[in-house]
């Protein structure tokens, strides 16, 4: 097979310490003048600066979860929230600076999108770079675009769907902070009956130390139309506290499918705490498939509301947590009408002392008859000294359902090692192909040069975790 670096390898090399070229950066620290200075900076419409301030005023009200993880630890005023490097957004990869174009290039990203991908936004920071859709697509009406540029050149449609109906500010105090402080991410909008058929890539690199980032991404899938959208994330290894607090609102209207894969490799000393939403009209399929490593601390939880007769969610996450690490993940789905279903597979593996708790919410309101729905919860530890945790909460409020839910905890056995040991396998080898097997589910829904990659990622993790 050849050798393929996919925009999901983790920063084996890669500088910590570009060159300091910001064009402009807050303080650090949080408040209504940070959050004006980021507003005047990008130019906003006056609607936005408002929406931003009043998200402020909600953050300040809104205590942090304490149902969770601990997140006493995380200071507010000790990160920076927004920082931008670049004076325009580039088309071409020849135009990116040298240090930011040898960062995407060491992960692959213009490889990928020259090979594969129907287009590609690369952001840095705090604002998006680079975005390129091909031409086919953009005869179509297919609009992809950074969502800072979306708000100037499409503001109507961005200010009908931006956390309007999907996502609230209000919700939490994460959702209420990025209100406040979002910069970058994609807007996506796919018109009617258009099915894009190669899948499209939007990369978020966060550099700095102690910083945040914060990208909205917004994706509106119209009548009959399909897509695939693929996330990647990283950032370098620093000792202190960054911050993840992304929002994603998915749009899937009559008919529509939106398949959104993420894979998620901070570093580990990343707060990784998310948002994410879609609401799924009549015959509408949303699919999320998920895997989440690196970072110390994940909530992450996509959410799927099936409001149409006869909609669709199918959820598929991998966690991977080792030493120092809690992740808190699951999902979310609510059945508002009737003959609607879903399916929740979520895996983890624990090693090292490893936290995993798959957190999970399955709601069938008063009305949805016929709705049908499967939670499966794997858990897969090498040792005895990590953790596994399942949390499920299922509400029904209609008789006329069908619901199954099953959770199992398993070890790679010491026997089933010696037999692949038997067969002229090292041990390494024999753990990995054990863990293959078990995310199986998960990995056979990714492109081939993603699957790959996840596999190679999840072994590094786990190099001499059988002791």
């Amino acid at each position: 097979m050849r050798k393929h670096t996919s925009v999901i390898e983790k920063d084996q090399g890669i500088s910590a310490a570009l060159t300091d070229r910001y064009l402009f950066r807050t303080e650090r620290g949080l408040s209504r003048e940070i959050i004006e200075q980021i507003s005047e900076s990008k130019n906003e419409p006056a609607w936005m600066r408002e929406f931003r301030l009043k998200s402020y005023e909600q953050f300040l009200k809104i205590p942090l979860p304490t149902w969770g993880p601990d997140l006493s630890k995380l200071d507010f005023q000790a990160m920076r929230y927004y920082q931008k490097t670049e004076p325009a957004k580039y088309q071409s990869w020849n135009d990116v600076p040298a240090d930011i174009k040898n960062t995407f290039e060491k992960i692959g990203v213009p490889q990928a999108e020259r090979e594969f991908l129907a287009g590609v936004i690369g952001q840095y920071e705090s604002e998006g770079f680079y975005q390129n859709l091909r031409s086919k697509w953009e005869d179509k009406g297919v609009i992809f675009c950074d969502t800072d540029t979306a708000v100037q050149k499409y503001p109507e449609l961005v200010k009908k769907y931006f956390m309007t109906e999907c996502v609230k500010a209000e919700e939490h105090k994460l959702s209420a902070l990025h209100g406040a402080v979002w910069s970058g991410g994609s807007f996506l909008y796919v018109p009617k009956g258009v099915k894009v058929d190669m899948p499209l890539q939007t990369y978020f690199r966060m550099n700095a130390r102690g910083s945040g980032q914060f990208e909205h991404t917004l994706i509106i899938v119209d009548e009959g139309a399909s897509v695939h959208y693929i996330e990647g994330c990283t950032a370098p290894i620093y000792n202190t506290a960054s911050l993840h607090a992304a929002v994603v609102e998915i749009f899937v209207k009559k008919g529509a499918r939106c398949r959104y894969t993420t894979i998620q490799n901070w570093s580990k000393d990343v707060y990784n705490l998310n948002t994410k939403r879609s609401i799924v009209e009549e015959d509408g399929i949303q699919e999320w498939v998920g895997g989440s490593l690196g970072s110390k601390t994940t909530m992450l939880y996509p959410c799927s509301i099936l409001k149409g007769r006869g909609a669709r969610a199918e959820h598929l996450n991998i966690a991977v947590a080792g030493p120092g690490q809690h992740k808190d993940t699951g999902a979310k789905v609510i059945h508002c009408a009737p003959n609607t279903t879903s399916t929740i597979v979520s895996k983890s593996i624990s090693f090292g002392g490893g936290i995993s708790t798959y957190r999970g919410l399955l709601k069938i309101l008063k009305g949805a008859r016929g709705a049908a729905s499967h939670v499966q919860c794997d858990a897969l530890m090498p040792d005895n000294i990590s953790v596994s945790n399942t949390v499920p909460n299922i509400v029904v409020n209609e008789s006329d359902v069908t619901i199954g839910h099953e959770a199992k905890v398993g070890r790679i056995s010491a026997d089933q090692v010696f037999y692949l040991q038997s067969r002229g396998l090292s041990e390494q080898e024999a753990v990995n192909l054990v863990v293959q097997g078990f995310i199986e589910p998960v990995i056979k829904t990714l492109p081939l040069e993603y699957a790959v990659e996840l596999n190679r990622l999840i072994q590094l993790e786990m190099e001499g975790s059988l002791g």
